[in-house]
């Protein structure tokens, strides 16, 4: 069981009941879109992420994206830490259909990548794999060049991230989930599919 100090936020209360098999957390759950019509729980957030911020878990999806984007208004930027899980087509068990978007989200995703996602942040625990810069970005070709999108989306995918990110979140993300070697592998193998094109 991991032991992790700051705040996990989620979207539902089944997202909350899986991560709590295998991590002691504050785990607080946004309600879905209901996080937008509460004050209170806005007002908690908020405090909760003053000390060491918090972890953002929502799923890849559109409506994860959405609840994303309103916690990063809602919270300065050194006090929110973004998890993404990755895009898999599938619906979960306790469902009568898949998503909107077809995606398994939080509650749907397996231990063993919940564990690995979250293991940088239990107390003690080893600190985030990759360091990356916007330059380094910009280098590899991921941003600020022509086909950058294009490129952030393949490379998406061989990282089995999400690839709707903006250039940051996606740098970000690769920071925190990826480790040095998968990643120089990936862009090897990126590099090896443009030249067969």
């Amino acid at each position: 069981m991991l032991e992790i100090s700051r705040p996990i936020i989620v979207e539902g209360k089944y997202d909350k009941i899986k991560l709590s098999r295998i991590v002691r957390a504050n785990i607080i759950t946004t309600d879905g879109f209901g996080i937008f019509s509460k004050d209170q729980k806005a007002a908690l957030i908020r405090r909760l992420a003053e000390e060491n911020g918090v972890i953002v878990l929502t799923d890849s999806d559109g409506a994860g994206l959405v609840i994303r984007n309103y916690l990063k208004n809602l919270l300065p930027s050194d006090k929110i830490i973004h998890l993404y899980t990755p895009k898999i087509k599938g619906k979960e068990k306790r469902k009568d259909k898949p998503s909107k978007e077809g995606l398994l989200g939080v509650e749907g995703m397996e231990l063993a990548w919940l564990e690995k996602a979250l293991a940088p942040f239990a107390d003690g625990g080893a600190k985030p794999r990759m360091h990356l810069t916007k330059a380094d970005f910009y280098a590899l070709g991921l941003s600020g060049v022509p086909n950058s999108e294009n490129r952030r989306k393949r490379l998406a995918a061989l990282l089995n991230l999400p690839d709707n990110l903006s250039a940051n979140a996606f740098l970000e993300a690769i920071c925190l989930l990826v480790a040095e070697d998968e990643f120089q592998r990936a862009v090897e193998q990126l590099s090896r599919e443009e030249n067969i094109v």
